[in-house]
């Protein structure tokens, strides 16, 4: 009796575990990376590079000359939700750029083109993380509150400068919405955007530091999507 409710109790257990692992699978959640390489990624638009590190953590350093850098999934994405934590050094801009596309890929020294679209910023506070700009779109803030002239509207301090930072962003239609560390930070609606970008390539973007020789570096780690 005792032997065979020891192997019952074994059977539940590995049943249970089974059942998780399913649970688990099954959530609608797909890693971006596979944590050990890059594959399923490329750079462009500059020459910063990108490695990864124990933990399976994506570091993006700069280089002197470079213009902004991105490295770009090469599979596009339409509406999804994302979710990916980030930490950046103090003096570096960056962003991730969603549902966006390359241009001038055949011009001379453009690093396989120029990608452009909308940009979730990433930056040390107080400052614009989270709101929406069009890189390279000619349009500058997507997000009105950063054209705000007032700093209690333009800029905030939900970004811990020197840790680790959670963002998830909806992107769903027109609209786009961004939370930090669980707060709300851009909620808009942009129908022209949509127009030209309805689905696109994610892109990790290490800023341009004109000639400085001093180096940044920017980190992300646990990206994943979940298609909507």
């Amino acid at each position: 009796m005792l032997r065979r409710s020891f192997a019952t109790l074994l059977t539940v257990f590995a049943f249970s575990v089974l059942s998780m692992s399913v649970s688990g699978a099954d959530d609608g959640w797909t890693p971006l990376f596979d944590g050990k390489t890059l594959d399923g990624w490329s750079v462009k638009s500059g020459f910063a590079t990108y490695k990864v590190e124990d933990g399976g953590v994506i570091a993006g350093k700069t280089a002197a000359g470079s213009p902004n850098t991105f490295l770009t999934s090469d599979k596009q994405f339409g509406d999804f939700e994302l979710m990916f934590e980030v930490k950046v050094d103090d003096g570096l801009n960056s962003g991730v750029q969603i549902r966006s596309l390359l241009k001038n890929v055949d011009a001379e020294n453009s690093h396989g083109g120029r990608l452009y679209g909308p940009q979730v910023e990433i930056e040390s506070g107080p400052g614009q993380a989270g709101f929406i700009y069009g890189e390279a779109t000619g349009r500058g803030w997507l997000s009105p509150e950063p054209q705000s002239k007032d700093n209690s509207v333009n800029q905030h301090d939900h970004f811990k400068n020197g840790q680790w930072n959670q963002y998830r962003v909806v992107a769903k239609g027109p609209n786009i919405k961004v939370w930090i560390n669980g707060e709300m930070i851009a909620d808009l609606t942009d129908e022209e955007i949509y127009k030209t970008h309805p689905k696109g390539m994610f892109g990790l973007q290490v800023h341009g530091i004109g000639k400085k020789t001093e180096t940044y570096e920017v980190r992300w780690r646990n990206l994943k999507i979940k298609p909507l």
